[in-house]
């Protein structure tokens, strides 16, 4: 997924979705139609310099934090990668369990 766009869509609808919002709700918080956030969230549509703002505050991020695509890593993935890593290498297991005994 290198397009810009896509990325961007992805990024908007993964913080909207952190925070419980349906693309109604965060249409009606940002004042921008629902057809135009789906586009945007399909990587269909690049959104004006407004918008993005206006995406941004509904969604209580700074404006540059919708571009953090490399630093955002879903729950999913997360776990698939531990649990691949900890396959092959039993000391990590170990400190990741002790480690999760201590915070748990």
């Amino acid at each position: 997924m290198n397009n810009i766009k896509e990325r961007l869509g992805k990024r908007i609808k993964e913080l909207r979705k952190r925070q419980n919002l349906t693309q109604e709700k965060l249409s009606e918080i940002a004042g921008i139609e629902i057809p135009s956030l789906s586009n945007i969230e399909n990587g269909k549509n690049y959104p004006n310099h407004e918008t993005l703002a206006k995406i941004s505050d509904a969604l209580r991020v700074k404006p540059y934090e919708l571009f953090m695509f490399d630093y955002y890593v879903s729950k999913e993935q997360m776990i698939n990668e531990i649990i691949k890593k900890m396959e092959n290498d039993d000391e990590l297991a170990r400190k990741l369990y002790q480690f999760f005994l201590c915070v748990k």
